[in-house]
């Protein structure tokens, strides 16, 4: 299964992305394809504070149009959306661990631990960061 980060989902969502098109493609591709593909719950948090941001775009998308773009998302039959399980606090302690993480990396443990925690095989992300991660294959879906 491959899950998507929220940087992707937001090159996808705002037109005014140079990477649009391309992000745009390729999230169509897992929504209407016949595999499982997943979101981690984390990234929805984080597509929605970025793009409802007034500092980050001009204009920022209005939250309903926001709020939209996740239930289009949510309306993919094949959708798995990731979230903590009983067992995941020992999942997300080993990344934090084996990645000597501190400080905002935090947050890419927690995506990589539910990654790990569901049996994704890759995170479509364009974080380099992700690499630190054993046994979660990280690739930019952009590039070739």
């Amino acid at each position: 299964m491959i899950a998507v980060d929220s940087n992707l989902l937001v090159y996808a969502h705002r037109e005014d992305s140079p990477w649009h098109d391309t992000a745009y493609a390729r999230i169509v591709e897992l929504a209407e394809g016949k595999s499982q593909w997943a979101i981690p719950w984390p990234c929805i948090h984080e597509f929605l504070a970025i793009v409802t941001h007034p500092r980050i775009y001009t204009p920022p998308t209005p939250l309903e149009k926001a709020l939209d773009q996740v239930e289009a998302w949510y309306e993919s039959p094949n959708l798995v959306l990731l979230s903590e399980s009983e067992d995941y606090w020992q999942q997300l302690r080993s990344m934090l661990q084996s990645g000597r993480v501190s400080g905002p990396q935090v947050h890419d443990a927690r995506i990589a631990a539910l990654c790990q925690q569901h049996g994704v095989s890759e995170l479509w992300t364009i974080d380099r960061d992700f690499g630190r991660f054993p046994g979660l294959t990280a690739r930019n879906p952009l590039i070739g």
